[in-house]
C-alpha cells in the first residue's frame, strides 16, 4: 500500500536472525503463556506486583482520565484490514531489514525515562532481551545503565535516544554523541516531541513529582512488594547513569534530577538537527514527528528516519493518535526516509496494523513496562515473545506470505488524517 523505502547508512551487517522456538517448542514460554497469553495480562499483573508508586509512573500519561494513551489505543483497534484467502496457508517469517540491519521482526522498544522506576534494573534486562532475540533497544539518555554498559550488553541492536541539552553549546549533548559513536551504537534518536513540561497528574499524586525520596507511604508500598524491593537490592536506586560523567563525584539522586533539569529541556531546533547530522556518522533518527511538512524538513536536512510519535500520550491528551497521522507521512517521505511508529502499541496485531499502514517498524514502550512489573528480569523476553508470535499469525492471517504483502490488503482506516 505504501513504499517504506529505507534511507540506510552503511554499517557492519548483522547475522541473520534464527527462527524463534515458540510457545509449543519453548518449555518456559508455554509456562509462562498458559498464564500471561496477552500483554494485557501482564499489565493486570503488573498492577498487583508492583509499589503503587511504580505502577502509575509506568501505566499513567497526560491530562484528564490518560485521555492520549486511550485515543492511541483506540485509533489502532479502530484500524481494520481485509484478508484474502484460497492461498497456502503458513507462519511468515518476520524479518525485516532497518539502516542495513536485519532484525527478526518489525518490532522494537521505544526509549523510555527512568524504566528502573518500574523495576531496578530495567535497562540491563531490557538490553539483554533485545540482544537475545535480536530486535532493536533504544536505550534513553536518563536510562539507568551507561551507554558503554548497553553497548556490550547489546552490541547488534543498540540504538540510543538523546533528549535536547543546549547548554555551553551542547556541550553534554555532543559528549553524549561522541561516546555512543565510539561504542559503537546503530543509530542516534533525537526526541523531538517533549519542547516543554507538563503535568502527569498520576505521578504527582502519588509523590513523583520532583526528586525521589522514600516517605512512610512508599516504604509500605516496597514492603508489600517483595520482589521489587529485592531487585532494589540487588540493582541499587536507580540513577541517570549517563549524566554522573557530568555532575562531579558527589552526585545524589536529588543532584542528578536538578541537573537533568537545569541542563535539558525543549524540543531540538531544525538547526540544531543539523548540527547533530554533521556530528553523527551514523543513522541518525528523529522522534515525535506528527506532520508531513516536519517529515519533509527532517529529509532534507539529512535525517535517515523518524517515528511518528506523541510521546505515548504522556505530554499532551489534545493531539491525534500516530497511527492516524501515519499514512499521510509515509506518502510524504517513505520512499526517502524510513518511516516508524511509536506510542500505543500493545499486541503483534497493532505492528502488522502500522506495518499495513507503511510504517517499516512499530516500537512499544508500556507493554515491556508491564512485562518488567509483572515477570521482572523475565518480563522483557516474554514481551518479545509474544509481540512476534502475534505478528507472525497477524501477517499469516492476512495471507501475507512476507510482511510486504501486508500492505496490498484492504484497509479500513477512518481515523486518518488528511492534510
Amino acid at each position: 500500500m505504501h513504499d517504506t523505502t529505507a534511507v540506510a547508512t552503511p554499517q557492519t551487517p548483522t547475522p541473520q536472525p534464527k527462527p524463534r522456538a515458540g510457545k509449543n517448542a519453548n518449555p518456559r514460554y508455554a509456562a509462562l503463556y498458559r498464564h500471561y497469553p496477552t500483554i494485557d495480562y501482564l499489565r493486570r499483573r503488573a498492577r498487583q506486583r508492583l509499589p503503587h508508586f511504580a505502577f502509575e509512573y509506568c501505566d499513567g500519561g497526560s491530562g484528564k482520565d490518560d485521555a492520549g494513551i486511550k485515543r492511541n489505543w483506540a485509533a489502532l483497534d479502530a484500524v481494520e484490514l481485509v484478508p484474502r484467502y484460497g492461498v497456502m496457508p503458513s507462519l511468515p517469517p518476520c524479518e525485516v531489514e532497518l539502516f542495513g540491519c536485519r532484525y527478526a521482526a518489525p518490532i522494537g522498544i521505544a526509549p523510555m525515562g527512568g524504566p528502573a522506576m518500574v523495576w531496578p534494573g530495567a535497562d540491563i534486562y531490557l538490553a539483554r532481551a533485545a540482544q537475545r532475540a535480536r530486535i532493536p533497544y533504544t536505550l534513553g539518555t536518563v536510562g539507568s545503565a551507561t551507554i558503554e554498559q548497553i553497548a556490550e550488553i547489546a552490541p547488534d541492536v543498540f540504538w540510543f535516544q538523546l533528549y535536547r541539552a543546549a547548554n555551553n553549546d551542547h556541550a553534554i549533548g555532543f559528549d553524549l554523541v561522541r561516546r555512543a559513536q565510539a561504542a559503537g551504537c546503530r543509530a542516534l534518536v533525537l526526541t523531538m516531541d517533549v519542547p516543554v513540561r507538563t503535568t502527569r497528574a498520576r505521578e504527582v499524586v502519588v509523590g513523583l513529582g520532583g526528586a525521589f525520596h522514600v516517605d512512610f507511604t512508599k516504604l509500605m508500598q516496597m514492603i508489600m512488594s517483595p520482589a521489587w524491593t529485592m531487585a532494589l537490592r540487588k540493582n541499587g536506586i536507580p540513577r541517570f547513569s549517563n549524566l554522573r560523567a557530568y555532575g562531579g563525584e558527589n552526585f545524589s539522586i536529588a543532584d542528578m534530577v536538578a541537573f537533568a533539569r537545569r541542563e535539558m529541556g525543549g524540543a531540538f531546533t531544525w538547526e540544531e538537527v543539523a548540527k547533530y547530522r554533521d556530528r553523527w556518522k551514523g543513522t541518525l533518527i528523529v522522534k515525535g514527528i506528527m506532520h508531513p511538512a516536519d517529515a519533509e524538513k527532517a529529509v532534507s536536512l539529512g535525517v535517515d528516519g523518524m517515528f511518528v510519535s506523541n510521546h505515548g500520550g504522556r505530554q499532551i491528551e489534545a493531539l491525534p493518535a500516530p497511527i492516524d497521522v501515519l499514512p499521510a507521512i509515509v506518502r510524504q517521505v517513505g520512499k526517502r526516509a524510513t518511516v516508524m511508529l511509536d506510542s500505543g502499541i500493545r499486541s503483534g496485531t497493532d505492528v502488522v496494523r502500522a506495518y499495513a499502514l507503511g510504517a517499516a517498524a512499530a516500537f512499544a514502550g508500556k507493554a515491556f513496562l508491564w512485562g518488567l512489573g509483572a515477570l521482572g528480569e523475565e518480563g522483557p523476553g516474554h514481551v518479545i515473545d509474544l509481540l512476534i508470535e502475534e505478528t507472525q499469525s497477524a501477517f499469516g492471517q492476512l495471507g501475507a506470505h512476507v510482511p510486504e504483502e501486508s500492505r496490498s490488503v484492504v484497509i479500513r482506516h477512518k481515523g486518518a488524517l488528511q492534510f
